[in-house]
């Protein structure tokens, strides 16, 4: 079990320190379709928030569909809404993995063994040797894995100052890093980029229906704008990074 009130005194430790240091300022672009890159929106965030922590649930959350649905199920102000694409830019992403000793957790559990980036384990052990990390641990009959992958997008969108949290699962991770392969190979930041974001729906080996996710970018940010979304990028990580916002990601659901 978490330990709350520790987990919300060292928040709210690095949440002080983070406020008591310089912002990095930059103009706003008035003709930016982005309302956090046309405003000081991190001045909004600790104006709003009176620089308290910000809980992982305070975030939209959108998981992977179900059944190989091809639309989004986008959370919104009216509840969920329907989307066939997202479309915005990619602040960053952690790739985040955890294992639970039961085959079925009840949703919201947190797991038994967590990592945040995939390859080192919260108590320090190489994830590569672990052998819930073995093609086929999952259940001895498919070819899946005990410990669950997945990748987590912190998407901008135009009409948010917040991040939209996408979950990616782990049969569409090897698409993302290709993507982001791709935009390293013509020295292109991610965040520098418009990114859509589709579904295709496929059939497992088992003949279950899932849905794959699609990545490509629609637009280059002119060079003042990607300027600004990596400054708000990384200032907006830190606050996140600060609350520890990965547990929301490594819950059973």
């Amino acid at each position: 079990m978490m330990d709350n009130t520790n987990l919300k005194s060292r928040m709210g430790t690095k949440l002080q320190a983070i406020a008591g240091q310089e912002s990095i300022h930059l103009p706003a672009d008035p003709g930016s379709d982005y309302l956090a890159l046309t405003h000081n929106a991190m001045d909004i965030i600790k104006e709003n928030l009176k620089h308290q922590p910000l809980p992982f649930q305070l975030f939209d959350l959108m998981k992977s569909p179900s059944g190989g649905s091809t639309v989004f199920s986008v959370p919104g102000l009216s509840g969920e809404e329907a989307e066939k694409e997202l479309t915005g830019i990619i602040l960053d992403y952690t790739t985040p993995r955890a294992y639970w000793d039961t085959p079925d957790p009840v949703e919201g559990t947190p797991p038994t063994c967590m990592s945040k980036n995939s390859l080192i384990s919260e108590d320090r052990k190489p994830c590569a040797h672990c052998p819930f990390n073995d093609y086929g641990s999952k259940d001895g009959e498919s070819n899946a894995k005990a410990c669950k992958e997945s990748v987590l997008l912190f998407l901008l969108r135009p009409d948010s100052i917040f991040p939209l949290l996408v979950r990616v699962p782990v049969t569409s991770k090897m698409l993302f890093l290709k993507y982001t392969t791709r935009l390293v190979s013509r020295l292109t930041p991610l965040s520098s980029v418009v990114t859509r974001i589709t579904l295709e729906k496929a059939t497992s080996r088992a003949g279950k229906p899932y849905a794959l996710f699609q990545f490509d970018a629609v637009s280059v940010l002119c060079p003042e704008e990607a300027a600004r979304a990596r400054a708000f990028g990384q200032q907006f990580m830190e606050i996140a990074n600060a609350a520890e916002i990965e547990p929301v990601f490594t819950q059973a659901g």
